[in-house]
């Protein structure tokens, strides 16, 4: 459920003494608040039930966007009847205070339990399960709920979920909701086209691959994506695909891998094409039969791969076409001796091994940074020693030195951005120092002149300073974010 409404997301109760009145409405405790509204249990007079009377959030936080936002959910839900959906009864305001009043329903937030420790796979898969048939009540009626995540699906002592907080439901069609701040719900959970802010393709499918992200986290202990900003977790939702369930827990079956990972995929196409079919595979699942998610083929799984280790892919992909050219010159033109393409090839064999290794490093945590230098150390050295093979600074190879320093800003670190163009820098000249003392017959129709050197040289370090300060500027705005936690882009609950 919305964090708002149980103790699990703000850690317990908190009481307010005695009986306070709003309208008709005794405010009894707090039980929770998020970045939107507070939520207090309460009792109604006029009915003497006990009900959830969310207020929004007054002073400074309560801008016009999350008061609009406010009475939206109270649209969105109103009409909606379904055991899985928390009903609302009521809203208006008091004393020009918004309130949206509705069922109190006793437990915690899924991601209050996940807190307290994981679920049972069965049970976990029993939960998402019965999540699927409300959200297929929702999309049956034109929404789109946006936000769904751990934090806005409440467990009641039963253990049943219900799904809550429509404050960024949209209607299906309805372009002009959140048209201003079109990247829209929490980070961790939400669509790629979402996270991209590609409003018109946000559909039902966009839910079904938030679904897929908290069957991932009761799976595997941790959401699909998840870095240390809000802009990096949004960044890798677009780009990365998550490491596989079964890479972090072995005890999921493959079947429940297979389905989780075509909620993920990051083409609305290759989802399921509703959340009626996620808890239908999922029935079946539960039941033993076989299910309708099958493995992806061998072209997919390398796609799927590429996007969960793109520096290593990437690497691989650019010393296969070297290579490859390589053999169209020793093969075909024979331009080299024996013992070249013998040195050539070793070479880049162990560059690529080297890739492997360091992508190996880079998965522990306390490592990663030193991994990365390391990595960057071993890419200029690696072209370094290409270029000593071929023709040094006269060979047109040359240019993967700038290449080098532009991909070290897929780091986003200023630091990596510098390490690498000093590299970059200092073997450039120790190729000079080859050309001019050591292969003097390179210098045969190659311009001698040593402008050409220090022109180069500046372009490496101009090329540095760009990309390093694109680097910045984009991890200044990462903090800035992080550090507001507007309602567009929270954190997960």
């Amino acid at each position: 459920m919305d964090p708002t409404l149980t103790s699990g997301a703000s850690g317990a109760a908190h009481p307010l003494g005695a009986e306070r009145d709003f309208g008709e409405y005794a405010l009894l405790e707090e039980i929770g608040r998020g970045g939107m509204g507070v939520v207090y249990k309460a009792r109604q007079k006029r009915l003497d039930r006990v009900v959830a009377v969310k207020l929004v959030l007054a002073g400074s936080w309560a801008s016009p966007e999350q008061v609009r936002r406010f009475h939206a959910e109270a649209r969105s839900a109103a009409g909606l009847s379904h055991p899985g959906i928390v009903k609302i009864f009521d809203s208006g305001e008091v004393l020009g205070q918004p309130y949206i009043a509705m069922e109190y329903v006793r437990g915690v937030s899924l991601a209050g339990a996940l807190a307290a420790g994981p679920l049972a796979l069965r049970d976990a898969v029993r939960v998402v399960r019965a999540v699927a048939s409300a959200l297929d009540h929702l999309h049956r009626h034109g929404i789109v709920h946006r936000d769904l995540k751990p934090g806005n699906i409440l467990l009641d002592e039963a253990g049943r979920p219900y799904v809550t907080d429509f404050g960024l439901a949209r209607a299906l069609g309805d372009e002009s909701t959140t048209r201003t701040s079109a990247v829209a719900g929490t980070p961790c959970y939400m669509s790629p086209e979402q996270a991209a802010g590609r409003l018109r393709d946000v559909d039902p499918r966009s839910d079904v691959y938030s679904l897929g992200a908290i069957l991932y986290e009761l799976l595997t202990g941790r959401p699909p994506a998840l870095a240390e900003t809000a802009m990096d977790t949004l960044i890798q939702v677009i780009e990365r695909e998550p490491p596989r369930p079964r890479q972090l827990n072995r005890r999921v079956p493959r079947d429940l891998e297979w389905i989780c990972l075509r909620c993920l995929a990051k083409a609305p196409a290759e989802r399921y094409p509703t959340a009626a079919a996620v808890g239908e595979d999922l029935e079946r699942f539960l039941a033993g039969e076989p299910v309708d998610a099958r493995s992806p083929g061998p072209m997919r799984r390398l796609v799927r791969w590429a996007r969960r280790e793109p520096p290593l892919a990437l690497r691989l992909a650019s010393l296969g076409v070297f290579y490859a050219a390589h053999l169209v010159n020793y093969y075909g033109f024979r331009k080299f001796s024996f013992g070249w393409h013998v040195r050539m090839s070793v070479l880049i064999a162990a560059w690529a091994l080297a890739s492997i290794g360091l992508q190996q490093v880079l998965k522990r945590e306390r490592w990663e940074t030193l991994g990365i230098l390391v990595w960057g150390a071993v890419d200029v050295a690696a072209a370094t020693e290409v270029l000593l093979l071929a023709d040094g600074i006269a060979s047109p190879l040359i240019v993967a030195y700038p290449l080098l320093v532009v991909a070290s800003g897929l780091w986003q670190r200023t630091g990596v951005v510098a390490f690498t163009t000093a590299a970059a820098v200092l073997s450039y000249l120790v190729l000079v120092g080859d050309f001019y003392f050591r292969r003097v017959e390179l210098q045969v129709g190659f311009d001698r002149d040593i402008d050409r050197h220090v022109y180069f040289v500046l372009v490496l370090v101009l090329i540095g300073v760009a990309v390093g300060h694109e680097v910045g500027r984009a991890r200044a705005l990462s903090r800035f974010y992080a550090s507001r936690r507007p309602p567009w882009i929270r954190r997960p609950n």
